[in-house]
């Protein structure tokens, strides 16, 4: 069934009128997906994808709220041929903001780049507004390293400007053959931090630090580009309110991330460019989850594995230097990016270098970052055998044949999370989704047993089930709480069973069942702040970059 153009009562007054060709986004059940209309093809029906914007010639538009109609990703807002002054040549690329030209300038015969924000005339004051603060940005900008502007402004409406043109892949396209020759990565890198110094003496923090944003000129000099989301030094207040989260989620450091946008200075770009640096030595960014949430909680919580770990022989200066940008605190980053400069600069002298490699409480500390999951079941583990000891010497003296069952659990538990552990950072014996199924199956079974060893439904370790509730949210599937949660029910009910309704609860024939109550409820509220938490994840997936 094709869906009806926007009808009147839509179009609330005041309001941009919203084209006849428009139709509704709709979900996988056919709603209105976010109260979002497309403009859609000739045909008039959705674009393919049941409501995704598959197609690239589609205007997203809001039909609640007082928002200006944004522009999306449309059909390019001007045909190739004579604009101004200048010739579009042909299309370079374009994102949800702006769309870019190779152009040749007529008066001065030279090749420039054009930049314009995508449908002028449909762009909100906020669109426009952070367009031109992007080219006043690059425009008081002069350096080997970053991009020129030529020229700024508008034509017939239609928002631009003009910049240097560089002939040359990104460096997203170069990572496509590979990692780079280490010692190549680290000069590239080096001009690159000396570009972003330029940025930063001038009051300019990029704050979108990515293979992408970097091009690579016929002589191989990398340019920066696209400061579609610099940050003006005490003046960007209007244009980036605190906890919105801006960037890329696998190059943004952890204060981005979270949305601290007060916190969010020069040493944000120096976290970039070490995530940079580790992508060009290893092939992939520091963190990449499989939504951007699972990027974005892996960079405020997680730690990356040394460079060399994941390309044995590489340098071990290189380690160090990667991981210092990479630090979660940014005083314990390098104080500016010309300091990162100088150390890749002595390591390719072959001179000591100012990071110094990682202590082992350091070392300690990076690895519980690494593998959260498994360093909190051995932190849970070992405080389980603690209580054990405690109770069997000092409380209860308990006989030590159950002492050591209870013992052997903990330490086959233990075990299967290393294996499982193992399995998810391999992920080829099976899927990260089965994995985890197991891994959480497998602490409910060995949690029961040590429960069922230790003292039964008499103990207070039960309290543990809601733990292991809890503790499966952070993997951030719904599902998975649920599987959680009735395993929990199920363990404790096989418990009650084996030993006795009326013989386990005497105090209170009904313990059972508000304890089961609890756990229950427990597992809805933490499923529904993770269904709550996707939600959010996947509004930020399909919200359009820019360019």
């Amino acid at each position: 069934m094709i869906p009806k153009p926007p009808t009147e009562e839509m179009q609330a007054p005041g309001r941009t009128p919203l084209p006849a060709d428009a139709c509704p986004v709709l979900d996988d059940d056919g709603h209105h997906e976010l109260g979002m209309l497309v403009v859609c093809p000739a045909t008039g029906v959705p674009p393919a994808g049941q409501g995704k914007l598959a197609g690239r010639s589609t205007v997203a538009w809001p039909i609640g709220g007082d928002t200006h109609v944004p522009s999306s990703i449309l059909e390019t807002p001007t045909v190739l041929g004579t604009f101004g002054k200048y010739e579009l040549l042909s299309e370079l690329g374009r994102g949800g903001m702006g769309v870019v030209y190779k152009a040749r300038q007529s008066d001065l015969d030279r090749t420039v780049a054009i930049k314009m924000i995508l449908a002028s005339h449909l762009a909100s004051p906020e669109q426009v507004e952070r367009f031109q603060a992007e080219a006043r940005a690059a425009a008081r900008l002069t350096s080997p390293f970053i991009v020129g502007i030529h020229d700024v402004g508008h034509i017939q409406g239609q928002h631009f400007f003009a910049m240097e043109f560089v002939e040359g892949p990104n460096l997203a396209q170069l990572l496509r053959d590979g990692p780079m020759d280490p010692e190549a990565a680290a000069r590239l890198v080096l001009s690159v931090a000396k570009g972003v110094q330029h940025l930063h003496d001038h009051g300019v923090v990029h704050r979108d630090l990515k293979p992408s944003n970097i091009l690579v000129s016929a002589d191989g000099s990398p340019r920066v580009t696209d400061f579609g989301l610099a940050k003006i030094l005490q003046s960007d207040g209007r244009m980036t309110r605190t906890g919105a989260i801006v960037g890329t989620p696998g190059y943004m450091a952890p204060e981005q991330a979270a949305g601290r946008a007060a916190d969010v200075g020069p040493h944000s770009d120096i976290y970039s460019l070490g995530a940079i640096l580790y992508e060009l030595l290893t092939g992939a960014p520091p963190f990449s989850g499989e939504t951007p949430l699972d990027t974005l909680v892996q960079v405020l919580e997680g730690e990356p594995p040394s460079p060399s770990k994941l390309r044995p022989g590489l340098p071990p200066a290189l380690d160090s230097i990667c991981l210092r940008c990479l630090e979660k605190n940014p005083e314990d980053r390098y104080g500016s990016a010309l300091r990162l400069a100088d150390d890749l600069d002595h390591f390719l002298r072959g001179e000591p270098i100012e990071a110094a490699h990682a202590g082992p409480w350091q070392q300690l500390r990076r690895w519980a970052r690494r593998e959260p999951a498994l360093v909190t079941r051995l932190g849970t583990m070992s405080l389980c055998g603690a209580i054990i000891q405690v109770n069997h010497f000092v409380i209860e003296q308990q006989d030590l044949a159950s002492q050591n069952r209870a013992i052997a659990d903990v330490v086959a538990w233990a075990l299967a999370s290393l294996v499982f552990q193992q399995i998810l950072i391999r992920g080829k014996l099976w899927g990260a989704d089965a994995a985890r199924y197991a891994w959480a199956g497998t602490d409910v079974i060995f949690f029961t047993m040590l429960v069922s060893i230790y003292d039964g439904l008499a103990t207070s370790l039960v309290a543990g089930y809601f733990l292991l509730v809890i503790a499966s949210g952070l993997w951030f599937r719904e599902r998975l709480v649920w599987f959680t949660t009735g395993m929990a029910v199920a363990a404790y009910g096989a418990l009650v069973l084996r030993t006795g309704l009326v013989e386990s609860s005497l105090e209170s024939p009904y313990r059972h069942v508000i304890f089961v109550a609890a756990l229950a409820v427990s597992g809805i509220i933490t499923g529904y702040q993770v269904k709550r938490v996707r939600a959010l994840s996947r509004y930020y997936d399909n919200r359009p970059l820019p360019l």
